[in-house]
C-alpha cells in the first residue's frame, strides 16, 4: 500500500485542531518555536481562547496550520512507510517541502511567517476568497473575467476557490446562485491568495527561497507535488520557482490528487486541521481510503490504523 499525505491549508483553524498533537513531545519544540512568531503567545491556548477573526487573521492562519502539518508529521512519521506520496493545499504546499524532507521544520514555520508578510504587503482590504461549487469552469472563468477576480483554486468535481476584491465576489456569489450553483459562500481567509493581485508577493517570496536552506535532490522514495500544475518535484529550483509563484498563479488541486493516485496512492491521510482535503479525495476517488487526522481519537489509533493500511 502506498500513502499519500495531504497537508491542509489555512481555514479550518479551530478550538480543538491540536487535540492530539499539542501535548506530542515529540512536537514539544515545535510549538516552543510557533510561540515565538505568535508574540509569545502558545498556538494551543490561543485556538482555544482566541475569537475567529484572530484565528484567521492571514498570518497567524497559516502558521497555525503550517504547526499542525509539521507536529503531526512529528508524531507520525515513525508509522509512515518509506514510501510516500505528498501533496500540500495551498500553504500546506509549504508544509509538504518540510514534511517530504527537504526543509528543517522550524524554519518551514518561519518560512510562512515571512510568506504571509509577502502576501500582506499588496493585499487591499477587503480582498478574500469565494467558493463555488456546481458550475463549469467556463461558467466561472467568465464570472471573473466580468468581475474583477480569478480563479484561484481548482478542486475536483467542478468546484473552485475564486480571489479578488470583496465587492466582486460578493457580486459573483449572487449571480452564480442565479445561475445554479449549488453552493457559492466565502471563505474565511482576508487575501486574495493564488491571483494576479499577489504577483508582488510571489517575487518577494522568491527572494526569501533564496535565502532558506534546503536539500539538493528530493528523496528517491518520497514524490512531492507542485501545486500549480500537479506535477512532481524533480528538481529543486523549479520547484522552488513553482512554490513562489504559487502565490500568484491557480492552484490545481485536481490534478495534485490525480497525479498521487497515478503515481501510485492507495491510501490518502490528510493531516489536518479538518476533513477537506480527505473528503475531496474521496469523493473524486471512492475506490481509494480516506482518513484525516482528526478522525481518531488518540495518536495511538491513528498509529494503528496507519500499521494495517501501509503493510
Amino acid at each position: 500500500m502506498t500513502l499519500a499525505v495531504l497537508c491542509t491549508g489555512q481555514g479550518p483553524q479551530r478550538s480543538n485542531m491540536f487535540a492530539l498533537t499539542g501535548d506530542a513531545p515529540e512536537a514539544a519544540n515545535l510549538f516552543a518555536h510557533a510561540a515565538t512568531l505568535l508574540g509569545g503567545r502558545d498556538a494551543r491556548k490561543m485556538v482555544q481562547t482566541d475569537p475567529d477573526d484572530t484565528l484567521h487573521q492571514n498570518r497567524v492562519g497559516q502558521i497555525l496550520c503550517t504547526l499542525q502539518a509539521l507536529a503531526a508529521t512529528a508524531t507520525l512519521r515513525g508509522a509512515w512507510p518509506r514510501r510516500l506520496i505528498i501533496a500540500g493545499y495551498s500553504v500546506g504546499e509549504v508544509a509538504a517541502w518540510s514534511v517530504a524532507g527537504l526543509m528543517d521544520a522550524t524554519m518551514t514555520l518561519d518560512l510562512v511567517s515571512r510568506r504571509a508578510n509577502a502576501m500582506d504587503a499588496p493585499s487591499r482590504p477587503g480582498d478574500g476568497l469565494l467558493f463555488v461549487r456546481g458550475l463549469s469552469y467556463g461558467a466561472v472563468e467568465d464570472l471573473c473575467n466580468r468581475h474583477d477576480a480569478a480563479i484561484a483554486i481548482v478542486n475536483p468535481g467542478d468546484a473552485f476557490v475564486l480571489g479578488g476584491p470583496g465587492v466582486a465576489l460578493d457580486i459573483i456569489a449572487d449571480v452564480a446562485k442565479r445561475m445554479g450553483a449549488a453552493r457559492a459562500v466565502r471563505l474565511a481567509v482576508n487575501v486574495a491568495s493564488h491571483t494576479p493581485r499577489l504577483a508582488a508577493a510571489s517575487s518577494e517570496f522568491r527572494k526569501i527561497l533564496d535565502q532558506t536552506p534546503t536539500k539538493l535532490a528530493p528523496d528517491p522514495n518520497v514524490r512531492l507535488f507542485s501545486g500549480i500544475d500537479g506535477s512532481p518535484v524533480v528538481n529543486i529550483s523549479a520547484g522552488l520557482n513553482k512554490l513562489a509563484k504559487q502565490i500568484s498563479h491557480t492552484v490545481q488541486w485536481a490534478h495534485c490528487l490525480e497525479g498521487c493516485v497515478e503515481a501510485g496512492a492507495s491510501v490518502f491521510f490528510e493531516l489536518g486541521p479538518g476533513r477537506a482535503l480527505n473528503e475531496m479525495a474521496a469523493g473524486a476517488y471512492p475506490d481509494i481510503s480516506a482518513r484525516s487526522l482528526e478522525d481518531f481519537r488518540t495518536l495511538q489509533g491513528a498509529r494503528a490504523w496507519l500499521a494495517r493500511v501501509v503493510n
